[in-house]
């Protein structure tokens, strides 16, 4: 039983002893292992101790930063800076300015000439299509704007190059056949004459049946379109054998805010001023 005692006291004191000195200790020194076990314990506590005052340190620090963050003044709203002022001529490549846009058609009407042209209501003088930045002369700063109207009197194409510092008209040309963009005039026309024709009878239904009112303005419904071109149509009717000589249409129509009203199917030749069914 003593030897049997002795195992079990050198087998307890083995680490106290191994914790020292490395080396394995007498049965005695049993005792010595529960002091290194309490001091062990010890230094567990401390590194506990340590962490809890670590942590509550940096509790500290971010509870300090939350209160510096939230004494800070807010940032100011964000501001919109505004436009320059344009002014009444631009420079260079610059785009024409409003000014420079009414000078040009006002030079490129030029009489007499333009009291015997048409616009697309069959008004004096021609329909105004559109005016851009003319490419600039080698050699010269002076800019100039293109005019480019319509002469529903003859169905001609008429391009003038102004001269904006000198006020002259340079260079001049008719051209038929050619059928550039409709200009918003022009489509606004075309669903009057729609409206008008017994072919508009579809739509105005179609309007009724959409939104349980009458239809009797252009105002009440949205729209946009372009030139009929009648060499991407597989069948063109005999009425519309003209277009591209004259000045046809299609539009694309639908309720403000609403359901789409099909017109894609009436064409709108506005020098004729008729209406065809296509389709």
């Amino acid at each position: 039983m003593a030897v049997t005692g002795t195992a079990v006291a050198v087998a307890i004191s083995l680490p106290g002893s191994a914790g020292a000195n490395g080396v394995a200790g007498p049965a005695g020194t049993a005792g010595t292992a529960g002091s290194a076990g309490a001091s062990a314990g010890t230094g567990a506590a401390g590194a506990t101790g340590q962490g809890d005052a670590g942590a509550q340190a940096a509790g500290a620090g971010e509870a300090g930063t939350g209160n510096q963050a939230a004494g800070s003044a807010p940032p100011p709203p964000a501001t919109v800076a505004p436009a320059a002022a344009e002014g009444e001529k631009g420079l260079g490549s610059d785009p024409l300015t409003d000014d420079e846009l009414a000078r040009a058609e006002q030079l490129a009407l030029t009489p007499p000439a333009a009291a015997a042209q048409e616009n697309v209501e069959g008004g004096r003088g021609p329909q105004h299509l559109g005016t851009l930045l003319a490419d600039p002369v080698p050699g010269d700063g002076a800019r100039r704007a293109e005019v480019r109207f319509y002469d529903y009197a003859k169905d001609e194409l008429v391009t003038r190059t102004v001269n904006l510092g000198t006020g002259k008209v340079e260079r001049s040309a008719a051209q038929r056949g050619v059928q550039p963009s409709a200009h918003p005039e022009e489509l606004r026309e075309a669903l009057e004459l729609i409206l008008a024709s017994p072919l508009g009878k579809g739509v105005k239904e179609d309007y009724k049946d959409a939104t349980g009112k009458q239809l009797t303005s252009t105002e009440q419904l949205w729209f946009n379109g372009d030139v009929y071109r009648p060499y991407r149509e597989a069948n063109v009717p005999a009425q519309l054998a003209d277009c591209g000589k004259h000045r046809c249409v299609r539009l694309v129509t639908k309720v403000l805010n609403g359901a789409w009203i099909n017109t894609r199917n009436l064409i709108v030749d506005l020098s004729a001023r008729t209406v065809t069914r296509v389709g």
